[in-house]
C-alpha cells in the first residue's frame, strides 16, 4: 500500500491537472466555436464559447491557486461545473430537437446503400446514430467533469496545507 502524497506533491498534481484541463479546453472550445461560427451554426458557436470560458476560469483558478490564493480552487471546481451545465444544456436542446434533415445529408451513396442492403431503414438509423451521439457526449462530459469537480474538492485540505494557509 502506497503512503499518502506529501501536500506539495498534491499540489503541484492538482496545478498540473488543472493547467492541462484548462488549456485542453480552451484550445478544443475555440476550435469548434470557429468550426460552428464558419458553419452558420450560431448557437453553436456560442455554446464552444461559453465552453471556452469554462477552459479559461479553469486557468484563472489555477493562476489563483499557485499565487498562494485558495479561493483560487473554487474557481476550478466552479469551471467543471460550468462546462458540465453548458454540455448537458446543449445536449438536452439537442436530443429534444432532432432535425432529420440535417442528418440526410451527411449520408453518402455508400451509405444508403448498406443501409438498403441491410432492411435498416435510413429515417431509423440516423435518428439512432443522433440521439446516441449526443446521449454519449453528455454521458462522457457529466462522468469527466463531475470526476474532475470532485478532484480539486477532495484536495483542498492538503492544496491548503501545501500553500501554509488557513
Amino acid at each position: 500500500m502506497q503512503p499518502p502524497l506529501l501536500p506539495a506533491e498534491t499540489l503541484q498534481r492538482v496545478l498540473r491537472r488543472a493547467r492541462m484541463d484548462g488549456i485542453g479546453v480552451l484550445i478544443l472550445a475555440t476550435f469548434f466555436a470557429l468550426s460552428s461560427a464558419a458553419l452558420g451554426d450560431f448557437p453553436g458557436a456560442v455554446v464552444w464559447l461559453l465552453v471556452a470560458g469554462a477552459g479559461a476560469i479553469e486557468l484563472h483558478g489555477a493562476v489563483l491557486v499557485q499565487g498562494v490564493e485558495i479561493r483560487g480552487l473554487n474557481w476550478l471546481v466552479a469551471s467543471q461545473l460550468l462546462f458540465l451545465v453548458v454540455v448537458l444544456t446543449y445536449c438536452a436542446q439537442r436530443l429534444t430537437h432532432y432535425d432529420p434533415a440535417v442528418m440526410h445529408e451527411a449520408l453518402t451513396e455508400d451509405m444508403k446503400a448498406s443501409l438498403r442492403e441491410a432492411n435498416y431503414p435510413e429515417e431509423d438509423f440516423l435518428r439512432t446514430v443522433y440521439l446516441s451521439t449526443y446521449a454519449a457526449m453528455a454521458g462522457a462530459a457529466f462522468l469527466y467533469k463531475t470526476g474532475l469537480a470532485l478532484y480539486f474538492h477532495r484536495r483542498r485540505a492538503a492544496v491548503t496545507s501545501a500553500l501554509g494557509v488557513d
